[in-house]
């Protein structure tokens, strides 16, 4: 690990496939084969985070009342 403008970094070799790399900068747009990668991997672990998040649909009771929340929300703004 080292450390970049503020940022911990890993460093790290993998065997990506010419085609596939040549497909990620070209749908990323990333000026380096590193930000192609970070970008795919953020993506992925965001995705993964939605259907986490989605597969609690259904799961969870939630007895909210929006004018409720807005009031809340219209008072925590107030007293800042």
């Amino acid at each position: 690990m080292y450390e970049q403008k503020g940022k911990y970094l890993m460093r790290t070799t993998i065997n990506i496939p010419d085609q596939v790399m040549a497909e990620l900068l070209k749908f990323t747009r990333a000026s380096s084969k590193t930000e192609a990668v970070s970008a795919a991997l953020k993506d992925w672990v965001n995705r993964q985070r939605i259907q986490k998040i989605k597969s609690l649909r259904g799961k969870i009771k939630i007895d909210l009342n929006i004018d409720e929340l807005r009031s809340r929300e219209i008072k925590e703004l107030q007293n800042e």
